[in-house]
C-alpha cells in the first residue's frame, strides 16, 4: 500500500542522507527528558585513524539520566504507573510474577539507595552475575540511576571468565545469586562466584562484593543470593556463606527508602561495559554511553517491532548478552512497553513451552534466535499447533544469519504466513539493529538482513579497501556512526582502534562478510576473522585454544568452526600432544572439562581429533583454511603450495571425527 511504500522509501532515504541524521535524531530526542540540552552538532566523530584519535560523540553537553527516562518519565509524565512492565515467567510452569512500572521504579530506587549506602559512586563499576529474574533488571537500572557502570556477566560463564571480567573492568561490587534452575539442571551460581572471587584474591586484587538473598523457590528450599565483597549476611543454609564478604539483599532492601533522586549524567558518560570475545583470546570490554544508546535502542525497538501501546513483547534472549540489554531492558522500557521476561528453556518441560507462553500472555511481538528455531523445527509443527498463537503480529530473529529453511518454517508454521519476519543484524558493538527489514514495509527475502536502519550507511569493501558497487561480496563496513555505536574498549582505546578502524581507515569494520544482491538486499555471510558464532554467541578460537593448551598433555591446539544443524556453528578442535602422552577418550573428557571451566559450557567442543601435526606455512602460521576443509571432509583444499609439510594433511583426514 502507499503507506508501506512511503515507509520503504524513507528507510533508504535516512540510510544515505547524512543531512537528515541530525533532524531525525533530534526529533527522537524530543520525547525524552533532558536536564540541559546539547550544544553544537548532534554527532561529532572521526573514523579515520590516519587523521588522529578515533572518537564518537553524541549530543555533547546534554545532561540526563537513562533510568529516569525509562521509569520516572513513564510513571509520572505519561501516567503509566499501573501498566505492566514485565510478566516474569519462571523456569517451572506456574512460577510467575507481574511487575508494574510503579513497582519497578520503587524497587530500583531502593536498590539505588542500597548501593549508595555501600559507598558506590558515579563512575564505579559494578559486576552483575545473575539469572533471568526481575532483580537483574532492578540491579542494572539501580546502577544507571546513580551513574554507576554495570558490567553484566552471562550466568553461563565460568568462574575464570567471571574473574577475568571483574578484574579487567576493576569492579568494586559483585551482585550474584546462590543458584537457579535451568530446565531440570541446578546451576550453583554462589559456588561459581565464590570461586571467581578466590581467583581474584589470588591475583592480589581487592574486590568488594554484594549479595542478594531472594526466596524464589520455596518448594525447593532454594533461595537466590546476590552478594558483594567484604560484607555479606547468611540468607540460606543451603549455600556457603562468608559473613566477612556476603550481604543479604532482602535485609538491605527492607531498610532502604523507595525514593532516590537520579544522578544527572553527561551525554557521553559511560552507561555499561559488556564483554565480547576478541580474536586475540582476551575478551573486549565494549563500552556504551548514556544518551546515544538510549535514543538508538528506543528508536530501533519502536520501528523494527512496530511497537504499539497495547503490545505484549517477548524477547527470549538472556540479559547477559547485548540483545537482553537493548531489547529486554532499555529499548522496551524507553517505549513504555509490556514485556515477558523468561527464565527457562524452550524445551522445558516440553517442546511446546514457548507457544504456551505466547498464548498465556497474548504475545504480539516475538524475538528469538535462529538456534532456537532450528531446535524446535526438529519436533515438527505439532507442538506449535497445540496453541493458537493468534495474538502474534511480528516475528524477529537475532544472533546470527538465519538459514532460509528455518526462516520459512518460522514464517509458515509459527506465524501462519501472516506475520512479517524481521531478520536483524547487529553486534554488541553497534548497540542496536543496524541492518533490518521493517515490518510490512520491506518486502521480505528469507535469510536477508535487507537494508540499513535510519542513519546507518553500510558499504562493502574488497581486500584492497575499495568500495564495491552493485551485486558483490566482501567486507561489511560502516561509513559513519549512529548514536548507539560503542565508544571504546574499556581501558584500551588502542585496541578499539586496531580492531575496528585500522584495517580500512575511515570505516568501522564489523568483522563480518556481506553479499549484496541485484535488488540491493544485504546478506551476512559470516565472520571473516578467527571467531565462531555458536548458538548466536560469539566465541574466539584463540580463547578456546588457550584453554586447551593449559593442559599438561597438550603441545598445540587449533580450533575451527564446523556446521551444526541446530547451533549454526560448532567447535572442531585439532589437538597436538606432547611426547609421552597418549590420545585417549579420558583425555578428551579432561580437555572438554577444562574448556567448560575456563570459559563456560557454551564453549564445550563438539569434536576433537588427534593431530600429530598441523598444516603450517614455512613461517609457522597455521593454515586454518585447510583445517576447516579437513573438519568438513572436503578434499578440494585449494592452493597448499606454501605448506611446510604436506604429509600432515592425509594423516589429519584419516584421523578426522565422524561428524555425520
Amino acid at each position: 500500500n502507499s503507506s508501506s511504500h512511503h515507509c520503504y522509501l524513507l528507510h533508504h532515504l535516512y540510510a544515505i542522507c547524512m543531512f537528515c541524521v541530525s533532524e531525525f535524531w533530534g526529533d527522537v530526542a524530543k520525547d525524552f527528558f533532558w536536564k540541559s540540552k546539547h550544544t553544537g552538532q548532534f554527532l561529532d566523530y572521526n573514523f579515520d585513524v590516519t587523521k588522529g584519535k578515533v572518537y564518537i560523540k553524541c549530543m555533547e553537553g546534554a545532561i540526563t539520566n537513562i533510568c529516569y527516562n525509562v521509569l520516572d518519565r513513564n510513571v509520572h509524565d505519561k501516567k503509566m504507573g499501573d501498566k505492566v512492565a514485565f510478566f516474569w515467567e519462571g523456569n517451572e510452569p506456574g512460577d510467575e510474577l507481574k511487575v508494574t512500572y510503579r513497582e519497578l521504579l520503587k524497587q530500583v530506587c531502593k536498590m539505588a539507595n542500597v548501593l549508595k549506602s555501600l559507598g558506590v559512586k558515579k563512575g564505579d563499576r559494578i559486576s552483575i552475575y545473575m539469572p533471568m529474574v526481575v532483580e537483574l533488571v532492578v540491579a542494572m537500572l539501580a546502577c544507571a540511576r546513580i551513574g554507576a557502570v554495570h558490567s553484566i556477566v552471562f550466568a553461563g560463564f565460568s568462574a575464570e571468565s567471571l574473574c577475568e571480567r571483574i578484574l579487567d573492568s576493576q569492579c568494586s561490587l559483585l551482585i550474584t545469586a546462590d543458584g537457579f534452575y535451568r530446565g531440570d539442571k541446578l546451576i550453583n551460581l554462589k559456588m561459581i562466584a565464590d570461586d571467581a572471587l578466590e581467583k581474584c584474591t589470588e591475583k592480589k586484587i581487592s574486590i568488594h562484593l554484594f549479595t542478594k538473598c531472594l526466596s524464589l523457590f520455596p518448594s525447593l528450599s532454594l533461595s537466590l543470593c546476590l552478594w558483594c565483597v567484604y560484607a555479606c549476611v547468611v540468607c540460606s543454609v543451603q549455600v556457603p556463606w562468608n559473613p566477612e564478604v556476603d550481604l543479604c539483599w532482602h535485609t538491605l532492601m527492607e531498610e532502604a527508602s523507595d525514593e532516590c533522586e537520579p544522578e544527572w549524567c553527561q551525554s557521553e558518560d559511560p552507561l555499561f561495559i559488556l564483554y565480547t570475545s576478541g580474536s586475540t583470546g582476551k575478551p573486549k570490554g565494549v563500552l556504551h554511553t548514556v544518551s546515544g544508546y538510549m535514543l538508538y535502542t528506543a528508536s530501533t525497538f519502536k520501528y523494527v517491532f512496530d511497537h504499539q501501546p497495547d503490545d505484549v513483547y517477548w524477547c527470549t534472549a538472556d540479559i547477559g548478552w547485548i540483545t537482553g540489554h537493548s531489547y529486554i531492558t532499555y529499548g522496551p522500557l524507553a517505549n513504555g512497553a509490556t514485556s515477558v521476561l523468561f527464565e527457562g528453556l524452550p524445551t522445558y518441560p516440553d517442546v511446546s513451552r514457548m507457544w504456551e507462553i505466547v498464548d498465556k500472555y497474548q504475545v504480539t511481538k516475538f524475538y528469538t534466535a535462529p538456534t532456537a528455531i532450528r531446535l524446535l523445527m526438529k519436533y515438527g509443527s505439532g507442538p506449535v499447533q497445540k496453541f493458537t498463537r493468534r495474538s502474534l503480529k511480528v516475528l524477529g530473529t537475532v544472533g546470527e544469519p538465519i538459514n532460509p529453511e528455518a526462516w520459512l518454517w518460522y514464517y509458515n508454521v509459527v506465524g501462519e504466513k501472516r506475520c512479517p519476519v524481521v531478520d536483524t543484524f547487529w553486534q554488541t558493538e553497534t548497540g542496536g539493529h543496524v541492518l533490518t527489514p521493517l515490518p510490512a514495509a520491506t518486502p521480505m527475502k528469507p535469510g536477508s538482513a535487507a537494508f540499513p536502519f535510519f542513519g546507518v550507511v553500510p558499504a562493502i569493501l574488497n581486500e584492497s579497501g575499495e568500495e564495491l558497487e552493485g551485486p558483490n561480496e566482501g567486507y561489511l563496513v560502516f561509513k559513519q556512526p549512529w548514536p548507539g555505536v560503542m565508544r571504546t574498549v574499556y581501558g584500551n582505546h588502542e585496541r578499539f582502534e586496531t580492531t575496528y578502524f585500522k584495517k580500512f581507515p575511515g570505516y568501522y569494520v564489523t568483522g563480518d562478510g556481506c553479499r549484496r544482491d541485484k535488488d540491493g538486499y544485504l546478506w551476512i555471510t559470516g565472520r571473516i576473522d578467527d571467531m565462531l558464532n555458536v548458538s548466536g554467541h560469539l566465541l574466539s578460537t584463540a580463547e578456546v585454544e588457550s584453554a586447551l593448551v593449559e593442559h599438561e598433555a597438550v603441545a598445540e591446539a587449533a580450533v575451527v568452526s564446523h556446521p551444526h544443524p541446530v547451533k549454526g556453528e560448532s567447535l572442531y578442535c585439532f589437538i597436538t600432544l606432547k611426547d609421552g602422552f597418549d590420545y585417549t577418550i579420558s583425555l578428551e573428557a579432561q580437555l572438554k572439562k577444562q574448556v567448560r571451566e575456563k570459559i563456560g559450557a557454551i564453549a564445550t567442543p563438539d569434536y576433537m581429533q588427534n593431530a600429530p601435526g598441523l598444516p603450517k606455512t614455512r613461517s609457522g602460521k597455521i593454515m586454518r583454511r585447510v583445517l576447516r576443509k579437513i573438519a568438513r571432509n572436503e578434499r578440494d583444499l585449494g592452493d597448499v603450495s606454501t605448506l611446510a609439510d604436506c604429509t600432515v594433511i592425509e594423516q589429519l583426514f584419516q584421523n578426522r571425527c565422524n561428524t555425520a
